[in-house]
Parts: structure tokens; C-alpha cells; sequence
């Protein structure tokens, strides 16, 4: 039986972390699964976590005033979910829901934040792994926005 540690540490997003840091990490982490439609967050809510999807889809969706929801990315197998546990005021920024039945690793936000206030070099480690997801996270918007709004003006 594979243990988390095990997992986390042959994931590309934390490859090459020192070992020390993976057994700290690990210490925050638990396995998770969503069922098909079940909201992992909502816009707005205070971000505690951060998940590794193992398997299945999760839709990251904005809810414009008055309209339907619209999904601006679609996050599956081996990808990660959630940024904001990091960035302050860590607050979700979009919705995230399950598509279809989802197994992920959920790592606890506030224990990494508190990790990461007691040894900078790990904080600044998680830090640099994450931005490439945000700029990620922030081109998908824009490309949908740009489908869903561009070709009206």
C-alpha cells in the first residue's frame, strides 16, 4: 500500500523537494474524494487547502451577476487545485466543482501557511511551484472570457 508521502513526493509539483519538507508536508495532507457536482469550494469562501487531483474532473467556474455559472478552467488527473490558501486576504476566487466522481490529496492550508511562516525556504519553495499555476489559472480565464465576450464587441 503506497502511503501519501510516498505519492507526493513522485508528483512533478513537488519533485526534488527536500525530504525534510515532503514529511512536513505530508503531515498536512489527507485523502479526499468528491462526488460528481459536489462543490470542493465556492467563490468567496476562506481558502484552507489545496488539492492534487488522482483522478477525475473539476470545473473552476466565475458567477457573473444574474448569469449562469461559466467554467474558465477544467483541472483533472495529476493537476493541482487552489492557490489562494497562499495569497492573502485567502479568499477562493472561483467556484470549484467535481464533474464526475474525484479522488485527490488535500493538503491543509493553515498548517502549511504555518510551516512556511516558521521555515521561509520551504514558504518560498511552495511559493515558486505555484505561481506557474496561478499564470495558468489566469490565462484560461482570459482565453474564456475573450471566447465568451470578444467576438460581441
Amino acid at each position: 500500500m503506497k502511503t501519501l508521502e510516498s505519492i507526493l513526493s513522485v508528483h512533478p509539483f513537488f519533485v526534488n523537494l527536500e525530504s525534510k519538507y515532503m514529511a512536513l508536508i505530508t503531515g498536512c495532507a489527507s485523502n479526499v474524494r468528491f462526488e460528481a457536482g459536489e462543490f470542493i469550494h465556492r467563490q468567496g469562501e476562506e481558502a484552507n487547502s489545496f488539492c492534487i487531483i488522482r483522478q477525475g474532473k473539476v470545473a473552476l467556474q466565475v458567477c457573473p451577476p444574474h448569469k449562469n455559472p461559466v467554467t474558465v478552467q477544467t483541472v483533472s488527473d495529476g493537476e493541482i487545485l487552489g492557490w489562494a490558501w497562499l495569497v492573502p486576504p485567502y479568499h477562493w476566487q472561483f467556484d470549484a466543482q467535481a464533474v464526475e466522481l474525484t479522488r485527490a490529496i488535500v493538503l491543509d492550508g493553515k498548517c502549511l501557511r504555518n510551516k512556511c511562516n516558521e521555515d521561509h525556504t520551504l514558504g518560498y519553495e511552495l511559493l515558486s511551484r505555484l505561481l506557474p499555476i496561478v499564470g495558468q489559472t489566469m490565462e484560461a480565464t482570459r482565453i474564456q472570457l475573450l471566447d465568451l465576450y470578444g467576438a460581441r464587441s
